[in-house]
């Protein structure tokens, strides 16, 4: 009985034993490692609502191995090289003044026509009565050569022709260009006075009203000056007619000329003063100054142009003030030589327009009117058509071979 009690006690307290175990065994289970620390993370980062294809599902991509994926050929890293400034766009090579007018003769056949032709054929006339001579005369005043110069040349013809007794065609031609050099005048000074001298650059003034073609001529008159080897400087003082001074730029930027010019409306007489100091300062031989198209009209923009003429002799002095003329304007055209020669004092004449126009005798009424000689002609819209002016080669235009 002993030993039956004895072993229900061994077999509670075994029981007993083996319940602890097992309770103690799950209590470490649940509770941490006292060794480890804590890893504190960040929040995940709030994404926006997905749209559009990121709103499906993650899709598996197919998976390709090294061995499947062709890599790009390696391609060379290109050098940089030098830059390459941008082209500058060739200059024009003007055509040498040297004998243009005698390559430009065939742009007066209007004026040989009626002029020179004209005066060929009543002078081979059979029989050379008044009425003939009246003619003659007629023919030189409708050529704009002027009252008193046709009268002086009827009666040095009328002499001359007496005295010959024969008049052949090559005497009569021979006749009628000595006698109309004469008239022209052929020991007159018509060189552009465009080199530089002591003070600084030759300083030249172009003047003239609307519609003459001033500032091409002044351009043209730039190509001429670089042809015979001159540096030069445009003024571009015109600022009362639109794009004046980017036409005259234009023209300056084709031979390499530089153009001074100042916002449009501006003062033309300091415009005019910037041009001549930066002419100055390049050193070259030769400023251009083209002025207002002002009408001979306005008073008071003719005492402007007198300005312009003050502001740039503070520099130095005015080498020259070339008067721009239409040819076919005629005896207008003298009116408005004699009001601008008032204002400032004229020192050559360019006729421009003269291919266009019979009336080739207004160089001879010109230069009457003025006591200056005509320096230029203007024989076509070209930008070589500016010559300078030959007496003799401008009468064997007009009377032909």
């Amino acid at each position: 009985m002993e030993y039956v009690i004895l072993a229900v006690v061994i077999a509670v307290v075994a029981v007993g034993a083996i319940a602890g175990l097992v309770v103690s065994g799950r209590r470490r289970q649940q509770l941490p490692p006292k060794s480890q620390a804590p890893v504190i993370t960040a929040p995940p980062t709030p994404r926006e609502p997905a749209v559009g294809e990121e709103a499906a599902p993650p899709t598996e991509e197919p998976r390709r191995t090294v061995e499947e994926v062709e890599l790009p050929e390696a391609e060379a890293e290109a050098v940089p090289g030098p830059s390459v400034a941008e082209e500058v766009p060739a200059l024009d090579v003007p055509e040498p003044t040297a004998g243009r007018l005698v390559r430009l003769r065939s742009r007066l056949s209007r004026s040989q026509n009626s002029l020179g032709k004209g005066l060929l054929s009543l002078l081979s006339r059979e029989h050379l009565d008044e009425d003939t001579w009246e003619e003659i005369e007629e023919t030189l005043l409708i050529a704009d050569v002027g009252v008193a110069p046709t009268q002086e040349l009827v009666e040095r013809l009328r002499t001359r022709v007496k005295v010959l007794g024969t008049r052949t065609p090559d005497e009569l031609r021979g006749l009628l260009r000595e006698e109309l050099v004469e008239l022209i005048g052929k020991d007159a000074d018509r060189t552009v006075h465009s080199t530089r001298h002591e003070e600084g650059p030759a300083v030249v003034l172009v003047v003239g009203v609307n519609g003459v073609g001033k500032t091409t001529t002044t351009g043209k008159l730039a190509r001429v000056l670089v042809a015979d080897g001159r540096t030069v400087v445009l003024g571009a003082a015109d600022t009362f007619r639109a794009a004046a001074a980017d036409q005259l730029q234009t023209w300056g930027e084709r031979v390499g000329a530089r153009t001074v010019r100042g916002p449009e409306g501006g003062d033309p007489a300091s415009i005019a003063f910037d041009a001549v100091k930066e002419g100055i300062a390049e050193g070259v031989d030769t400023v251009l100054v083209d002025t207002a198209g002002r009408l001979h009209t306005k008073t008071g923009l003719m005492d402007e142009l007198g300005k312009v003429k003050r502001v740039i002799e503070k520099h130095g002095p005015v080498d020259e003030v070339l008067l721009v003329l239409d040819a076919t304007t005629g005896q207008n055209g003298l009116v408005q030589a004699r009001v601008f020669a008032e204002v400032v004092d004229i020192t050559g004449i360019v006729l421009t327009k003269l291919d266009g126009t019979a009336k080739g005798g207004i160089v001879v009424a010109v230069q009457r009117e003025l006591g200056v000689p005509v320096k230029l002609i203007g024989l076509g819209e070209g930008a070589d058509d500016l010559a300078p002016f030959e007496p003799g080669a401008f009468v064997d235009a007009l009377i032909g071979d």
